[in-house]
């Protein structure tokens, strides 16, 4: 209550003269009514006293030279309405003239103290406005990552808590070298003034633009203690920002490094293999002492390595778009069930492949030739880890939501490994034993496709209890058409 009080009192604006010069006549006039019983009890040089609170509270609340006013008003009063003789201004006892004296010195002295006090009041609240503006300024200017961004709503704030007028402006690089070139000396000569703004090492960073020039108080204000906080703010957040740049930079030239690697590891490897078999074969071929039926086994087994050395350039090819952004789909209403059907006929798997696809099933908006890719690699993979089994491929709508899955019968994923299969070049474990780790391309150009065309894609698996590959797309207002009928189980050979 008492802190509510005093801060009542010493609040940084005050009421007009006027109300200070009637509200110190009332308090005299109050004052010297209540004095008049109590001269019955005490003698009448110390009822001054209560002048004296009367003195305090006037100078406290309506400033300095009212309290003094007061207090000469007072003194009269008292002088002549309670100081024998009364109704003159004379002093009969000179202990009257020293309680009269000391009492003009102790008012004097209240009212300078209290519009000390005042003064220091009004100096921790323009601190504390300050500070709040400077937490609000870092907030904005470190909070996001583009500082240019930001600018707009530091000035705003800034405008609002320094009561500038509307329309004040943070500006770099243009503005700086025409701030610092000191054409501007004073933000008071000009209808719209620069102030500029410098870093910690003298370089200009900008300017900040007011609308109008400020009063001389507000000037001092933002020369002194404004600017030097947004200078510091501003040039830790463009130091940042320079860093962030640098580190994305960096990480991307990192990315790019590694790529190159495992794309040369890739071309060392997956692409010398099938050419040397098919160089190899080749030589074989023109054999004279080859039988008919060798010689159909060499023509089959150049023919299965230009296929698996087409698919693997394929993924190369898909990778890179993929990886440079030129992968961009072109959308249109397509049957899942189609793509499948296009996918399945591709991939060769002498267990065949068990379908089951719901009857009806909505069409959605992708690119057809992406999914088709997407599914042929994702079929590919499951056939070469199912080994003797078929794989089961099962596609429905569940909400508005498209769910494919391609089930497997093979080893299966450790649960560390699910996650790293879509990443590009990454080699599972040769967890069959066959000497054959894949490329590391298909699930990664998987990834990329599904994703681009609005998706997702995940794997689930239990090591020894195979995988499960879950395609999932969104579903829109379809056309009212339906593709193809649904596709019936099949067996060995599909």
């Amino acid at each position: 209550m008492l802190s509510r009080t005093s801060s009542l009192l010493l609040r940084d604006s005050r009421p007009s003269a006027a109300t200070g010069v009637a509200a110190g006549a009332f308090a005299v006039v109050v004052t010297t009514a209540l004095i008049f019983p109590l001269r019955e009890i005490v003698p009448a040089v110390s009822t001054g006293v209560i002048y004296l609170l009367a003195v305090l509270l006037v100078a406290t609340w309506f400033g300095l030279w009212v309290g003094l006013g007061t207090a000469v008003a007072s003194a009269l009063a008292f002088n002549w309405f309670h100081i024998p003789p009364t109704g003159r201004f004379t002093v009969s006892d000179p202990q009257n003239w020293v309680a009269l004296a000391v009492f003009l010195v102790a008012a004097a002295i209240a009212s300078t103290l209290a519009e000390v006090a005042r003064a220091r009041t009004r100096e921790a609240v323009l601190r504390r406005r300050e500070a709040d503006l400077a937490a609000e300024l870092a907030r904005l200017l470190l909070g996001g990552s583009d500082v240019r961004a930001a600018l707009p709503a530091a000035a705003e704030r800034l405008t609002r808590a320094l009561d500038l007028a509307p329309g004040a402006t943070i500006e770099l690089e243009g503005a700086a070298a025409a701030a610092s070139s000191g054409e501007f000396s004073s933000l008071s000569d000009q209808n719209s003034p620069l102030l500029p703004l410098h870093a910690a090492d003298g370089s200009p960073l900008g300017a900040l633009r007011l609308a109008e020039p400020p009063p001389a108080d507000a000037d001092e204000r933002l020369r002194e203690r404004v600017v030097p906080s947004l200078e510091t703010l501003l040039g830790v957040a463009l130091d940042r920002e320079a860093l962030q740049h640098e580190v994305v930079e960096s990480q991307a030239l990192r990315r790019g490094d590694d790529l190159k690697t495992a794309l040369l590891r890739a071309v060392s490897h997956d692409l010398r293999s099938p050419l040397t078999a098919i160089a190899t074969a080749g030589e074989a071929l023109s054999s004279p002492s080859l039988t008919d039926a060798e010689r159909d086994e060499l023509a089959a087994a150049v023919t299965g390595e230009a296929q698996r050395l087409s698919r693997l350039v394929d993924k190369l090819l898909d990778l890179s778009r993929l990886q440079g952004g030129a992968a961009a789909p072109r959308p249109d209403w397509v049957s899942v069930e189609e793509v499948l059907r296009v996918a399945i006929d591709e991939t060769p798997h002498a267990a065949g492949f068990n379908v089951g696809i719901d009857r009806d099933l909505p069409l959605v908006r992708a690119d057809a030739a992406q999914l088709e890719r997407a599914f042929a690699n994702l079929l590919e993979n499951a056939a070469r880890y199912g080994g003797d089994h078929p794989v089961a491929v099962r596609a429905r709508a569940v909400g508005h939501r498209l769910l494919i899955r391609i089930v497997d019968r093979g080893p299966g994923i450790h649960g560390r490994e699910l996650e790293r299969v879509f990443e590009p070049f990454y080699r599972a474990p040769d967890v069959r034993g066959d000497g054959h780790v894949g490329s590391g391309l298909g699930l990664a150009v998987v990834r990329g496709f599904v994703e681009a065309n609005g998706g997702r894609v995940w794997a689930e698996s239990l090591p020894g209890q195979g995988t499960t590959f879950v395609v999932e797309l969104p579903l829109g207002d379809a056309p009212a058409e339906r593709g193809a009928p649904a596709l019936e189980p099949t067996g060995a050979g599909r």
